[in-house]
C-alpha cells in the first residue's frame, strides 16, 4: 500500500542527523507492516498533484501554528478536504491532528493552559496509554462529525474518529524517548516551565503504547476503521 507523508515541519538539525526526519521515524513505525512511503516536504511548497497520487495520507508534526500566515497552509487544507472528498484513508499526527480538524471546520488555537510534554497518560476509553506529547496548542472544538476517542484532563480532544475518513491524534506515537530528551535540551530551556521539564525527565525511560497506536494506524490505513 503506498503512503503519502506530507511533511509540515523540520526535526532540528541536531536530532535529524542522529533520529531522521519526521517521515524517517513514521517509516520506522510502521516498518514491516506492508507500506511503501513517498515523502512531500509541503512546508517547502512540495506538492503532490492530488489525493489519488497515493492510497493513504499521513500528516506529521511541525513547530508551526495551523493558525500562522504561512504560503504552504492553505493549498494544505485545500488537499486535506481533497482527500477527505476521495475517500482515501487520512492520519494526523499532532500539527496533522490540528490542521485537518481546522481544514474541516474545527477550532484549533494555542491553549492557556499552557504545555504538554513527554509521556502523558491518555484515556483511549477505558483503556489508558502513555504516549509522548509535545504541544501547546491543540483542538478546542472539533469539525461537525468528528468523534473524541480520547481525552486527558489537559487535552479534551486528544484524538478524533472521521469515520471512514481519518484518524487524528494529539499525542506523538513516532517519538522515542530520544526524540523527547532532544527536544527538552534543545527547545524547552525558557519556553516551557521547569517543572513540566522536571516531570518530563522522570519519565524520560518510561514504557510507552506506541505499537499500540501502530496497530490502529495499519488498521486504519488497510480498512478505514479502528477494529
Amino acid at each position: 500500500m503506498k503512503i503519502g507523508i506530507l511533511q509540515t515541519g523540520l526535526v532540528p538539525s541536531e536530532l535529524a542527523q542522529q533520529l531522521g526526519e519526521y517521515p524517517d521515524m513514521f517509516a520506522r513505525l510502521l516498518d514491516g507492516r506492508g507500506f511503501d512511503f513517498t515523502t512531500y516536504a509541503v512546508v517547502n511548497g512540495e506538492f503532490p498533484d492530488g489525493p489519488e497520487a497515493q492510497d493513504g495520507w499521513l500528516i506529521t508534526g511541525s513547530r508551526h501554528g495551523v493558525y500562522e500566515d504561512h504560503a504552504w497552509l492553505p493549498p494544505l487544507e485545500a488537499l486535506i478536504r481533497d482527500i477527505y472528498t476521495a475517500g482515501k484513508p487520512l492520519i494526523g499526527v499532532c500539527f496533522g491532528h490540528q490542521i485537518i480538524a481546522q481544514a474541516l471546520g474545527g477550532d484549533v488555537r494555542k491553549f492557556d493552559g499552557g504545555w504538554s510534554i513527554g509521556a502523558t497518560d491518555y484515556a483511549f476509553g477505558d483503556e489508558t496509554r502513555r504516549l509522548n506529547a509535545w504541544h501547546q496548542d491543540q483542538v478546542v472544538t472539533p469539525p461537525e462529525g468528528a468523534e473524541t476517542v480520547a481525552k486527558t484532563d489537559f487535552c479534551a480532544h486528544a484524538a478524533l474518529l472521521y469515520p471512514g475518513h481519518a484518524y487524528t491524534v494529539q499525542p506523538h506515537p513516532e517519538f522515542g524517548h530520544d526524540v523527547v530528551k532532544g527536544l527538552i535540551d534543545l527547545r524547552a530551556p525558557g519556553v516551557v516551565p521547569q517543572p513540566l521539564i522536571d516531570t518530563a525527565n522522570d519519565r524520560i525511560e518510561t514504557p510507552l503504547a506506541t505499537q499500540r497506536l501502530a496497530d490502529e494506524f495499519e488498521t486504519f490505513f488497510k480498512t478505514g476503521t479502528l477494529a
